[in-house]
């Protein structure tokens, strides 16, 4: 039989915990003497459709990021001033541009973004920058131009290349390599590029500028051509794989993204990554165009418009670094009585569920009980004494806690409650009243020392906290961001709090509870609510959800106390806030909504994807 070794020429290496997982480590296998497990490195690429641009266009300016992009003007049949913000799904209406036209370029963020160059009637010096609601003149350019490459922030700004047309309107175009910095008021003469060339991408700082691909000629060339800029001088970089014009680029000098464009006369839709020395292939966009606008990085890139021929069309591109082996779902026990926006508590094999929502429309609801025994779920003759859905829980199996919620069978001023119910394992108990009715908020602890914050009023979002004893609940400090449909886990005096929001605006923030003070820490990869949380503060899972309120999501992420990283998915996606029990190396999320009917799917969670902490991969 064929070994590893054989065909690889290298044996499996033998250590005693994982290593580093870098991209520098990817198609690496090891085995893991600690745990007893083989494991490789495997990274994901893939690009995934975002909600569509509300005006189709090519020929357009972007910047921001992936989940807060910024497009501007552009071309139809006639030139646009139209400019969209994006959410991380869909495009919004910003403020128009001051100068309508086409082939501009972009640097910045969503609320401080900066548009520059482009085409009117004639090539344009036009600098306008963005405050996230409205667009105001800023310094021209020295040169007046079209199609060059950008890249930096609003206030430190840097454009090279370019088209003229050195004898007006009509006249032939000339490409230009000259190269110009921007300071938040002025532009100033920067080194040449060492190509004069137009339709270029661009990406980096002003300090650390790269610039990627373009069109020389006549007679018309594209060419793969890469530059590096320090801040004052351009020197060659690695070559593209596929020379073309007319792409989008995004990233950082050493860490970059290119993709779409044009190999003359065919539009393409190869992806490529620049690590500062070498381009790489990826994975291709769905749809090949040209002209298109790019933000983001090379781990988490946006691409929208463009032409393929004209297009509204938004894409995502991930790039995700995870070793397979460490987590996996498999299929548990339906629940007796689907459900959604439910109550939980408990372990992955000892887990009780109660109340939800049954169905939509016409809005029904349940105050049935089950319990898990990692196996099969069993209905409980005991019922919740207020039947809601979207409350909070926490506790265990056997001493589970529920409180707020949304309670239709209420009088209508009281529906969305502060009522708190404990679980003894055979009868529900009312206890002592939340301060602050609310629906769709998070908890975690246990039944005498839990936590329920954010969520929503009758009237708003929410970052208000509370604790409880097992008798009364107290008021703690605010969450920094309001929101509903989060997820939550941990204790009362250790919690996280992830994602959340609703229809149309969601969050990925992430905050962290130290018994006195919510601090926010790194983000969710993907924005989302209708979340279900497990774990503990410091080794949490993430699964499912909505990035909109209508679509559902299948997604994981686990959470190591610093970063969120990329799980396998679940097999069911759906909305599943409240949804989730155990913790991160077993964990447990049963019912949601799948749309248009609840889902009685119960999955496990096994194994961990959890941050390394060798440095090097070696062979032996």
């Amino acid at each position: 039989m064929t070994t590893y070794n054989e065909l690889a020429g290298l044996r499996v290496n033998y250590v005693s915990s994982d290593p580093t997982l870098n991209t520098g480590n990817e198609g690496q296998v090891w085995y893991n003497s600690t745990s007893g497990t083989l494991k490789s490195l495997v990274q994901i690429q893939a690009w995934s459709a975002g909600g569509n641009l509300s005006t189709s266009r090519g020929y357009l300016g972007g910047c921001g990021t992936q989940t807060a992009g910024l497009a501007f003007g552009g071309y139809t049949t006639v030139n646009v001033n139209a400019t969209e913000e994006y959410s991380g799904y869909t495009w919004a209406a910003g403020g128009n541009i001051g100068t309508t036209r086409r082939t501009l370029a972009g640097a910045g963020t969503q609320t401080a973004g900066l548009a520059f160059a482009g085409y009117t009637t004639v090539t344009s010096t036009a600098t306008e920058e963005y405050d996230g609601a409205a667009w105001t003149a800023g310094g021209s350019m020295g040169t007046s131009r079209y199609y060059p490459g950008g890249a930096g922030i609003q206030k430190a700004a840097l454009a090279f290349g370019g088209g003229i047309q050195p004898g007006g309107p009509g006249t032939l175009v000339s490409s230009v390599n000259s190269t110009e910095e921007y300071d938040g008021s002025t532009w100033t003469a920067g080194g040449n590029l060492g190509t004069a060339r137009r339709q270029l991408a661009g990406a980096g700082t002003q300090t650390a500028g790269l610039g990627f691909g373009g069109y020389t000629g006549p007679p018309a060339i594209a060419n793969s051509i890469t530059e590096e800029y320090n801040g004052s001088t351009w020197t060659a970089g690695g070559s593209l794989n596929t020379a073309r014009k007319a792409l989008a680029g995004t990233g950082i000098q050493t860490a970059a993204l290119g993709f779409g464009g044009n190999v003359i006369p065919t539009n393409t839709a190869v992806t490529e990554q620049y690590d500062g020395s070498v381009w790489t292939n990826s994975t291709n966009l769905t749809t090949a165009r040209s002209t298109l606008g790019g933000a983001g990085t090379r781990s988490a890139g946006l691409g929208f418009g463009g032409y393929s021929p004209l297009s509204s069309a938004t894409e995502e591109f991930n790039s995700t670094i995870f070793s397979p082996a460490t987590g996996a779902w498999a299929s548990g026990g339906n629940v007796n009585t689907g459900r959604y926006r439910v109550g939980t508590a408990g372990t992955q094999n000892a887990t009780i569920l109660f109340t939800g929502k049954l169905t939509q429309s016409p809005a029904t609801y349940s105050s049935a009980t089950e319990s898990y025994n990692g196996t099969s779920w069993t209905t409980l003759p005991a019922t919740v004494g207020t039947a809601r859905y979207s409350l909070g829980s926490a506790g265990t199996q056997t001493a589970a806690l529920g409180f707020g919620g949304y309670a239709p069978s209420l009088p209508a001023p009281t529906r969305v409650t502060a009522a708190t119910e404990s679980w003894n394992g055979s009868t529900w108990t009312s206890g002592g009243n939340m301060n602050t009715s609310k629906f769709s908020l998070a908890g975690c602890g246990t039944q005498t020392a839990a936590l329920a914050f954010a969520g929503s009023t009758a009237t708003a979002l929410t970052t208000a906290s509370e604790s409880y004893n097992g008798t009364s609940w107290t008021n703690t400090p605010s969450l920094n961001t309001a929101r509903g449909y989060l997820g939550g886990c941990g204790t009362n005096t250790a919690a996280l709090a992830f994602g959340g929001g609703n229809s149309p605006s969601v969050s990925a923030a992430t905050e962290s509870w130290n018994g006195s003070t919510w601090t926010s820490v790194n983000s969710l990869n993907t924005a989302r609510g209708y979340i279900a949380g497990f774990g503990s503060q410091t080794l949490a899972g993430a699964a499912g959800g909505s990035p909109n309120g209508s679509t559902n999501l299948a997604l994981t992420e686990l959470y190591d106390g610093t970063a969120w990283i990329s799980a396998p998915p679940m097999a069911t996606a759906r909305r599943v806030s409240g949804a989730g029990t155990g913790t991160q190396t077993a964990g447990l999320v049963s019912s949601g909504f799948i749309g248009p009917a609840a889902s009685t799917a119960t999955e496990e969670f096994t194994g961990a994807q959890t941050t390394a902490t060798a440095s090097t991969l070696t062979t032996s």
